[in-house]
């Protein structure tokens, strides 16, 4: 696959399409690589006359690792995030949405269709805030705008979270699977691919290291409500219902935050990307993108 240089990093990437359609950049969450976009589904919106652009965030996946920077403790980043006290964290979710214009940089694009899920919604939110004039349209999806009255996961949700992984590959798929059996969508979450998908990213690159300083970055972040305030590009947020890492009410906040924003609420949809939604989740992105 291919790799830009963003600044002192390399970022992995790859792109579906033709090069001269206009690009969509899919940026995904915590700890998680761009294999989790699946290829089928990129595929699809990328039929829709996109070049959809996958890659994985800083810190995960084949992209540059940033060990010397330390690895923060677990205890005291949820310490932080209890009383918004302790040292500033490795990096910033805006150091990683520079990361993302870096690569729009790289890619010769001059603006392009943000869409981010979870942590990845917060670097585009971040993105739409400070380089508006790189931003097409944004799509953040199941996520939120940092206000921690709408932003708390479930109690179980959150152990899930921060539970440590047993050893090698199977303590990793094992750890993975507790938490999106609690977080994902249930009935509509086919287990099977997410064995495999899970058992892939582990052999492409396991990297827990990172995931912790991703964790560091979106605690330290200020809440985003007022600045998104100032938003005026075309917005849509996706939620699901049965979302238990953020509540539906970070959605509404999100949508109710950035004038002109649009919500759709996916029923039955968790904290994931159920593969029998795929058809109604490509269209609403490629719909978006196009009203844009």
């Amino acid at each position: 696959m291919p790799q830009a240089a963003v600044g002192d990093l390399v970022l992995e990437y790859e792109s579906f399409g033709r090069d001269d359609d206009p690009p969509l950049v899919l940026i995904m969450g915590l700890g998680c690589q761009m294999v989790y976009w699946p290829e089928e589904f990129c595929e699809a919106l990328a039929s829709h006359g996109l070049r959809v652009i996958r890659f994985d965030n800083r810190d995960i996946g084949l992209s540059t690792k940033l060990d010397h920077l330390g690895t923060p403790n677990l205890a005291r980043i949820l310490l932080r995030g209890a009383v918004k006290l302790g040292g500033p964290p490795p990096y910033t979710l805006v150091d990683m949405a520079a990361d993302v214009i870096g690569l729009l940089d790289a890619l010769g694009a001059q603006k392009a269709h943000i869409v981010g899920a979870s942590m990845g919604g917060m670097v585009a939110q971040e993105m739409a805030i400070r380089w508006p004039d790189r931003v097409r349209s944004l799509c953040s999806w199941m996520s939120t705008t940092g206000e921690l009255r709408h932003s708390r996961p479930t109690p179980r949700a959150l152990r899930a979270l921060i539970a440590r992984p047993g050893p090698g590959r199977e303590g990793r798929i094992a750890h993975a699977l507790r938490l999106m059996r609690e977080v994902g969508s249930g009935p509509l979450m086919d287990e099977g691919w997410l064995r495999d998908r899970i058992g892939q990213a582990y052999d492409r690159s396991d990297h827990w290291q990172g995931t912790l300083r991703h964790f560091a970055a979106c605690v330290a972040a200020q809440p985003r409500s007022r600045s998104l305030a100032s938003v005026r590009i075309p917005t849509l947020v996706i939620h699901g219902t049965a979302d238990r890492m953020f509540p539906i009410a970070a959605a509404k906040a999100t949508a109710a935050a950035i004038p002109g924003a649009r919500l759709a609420l996916f029923e039955g949809m968790g904290h994931d990307l159920p593969r029998p939604l795929w058809p109604r989740l490509i269209d609403a992105l490629a719909d978006h993108a196009a009203r844009a």
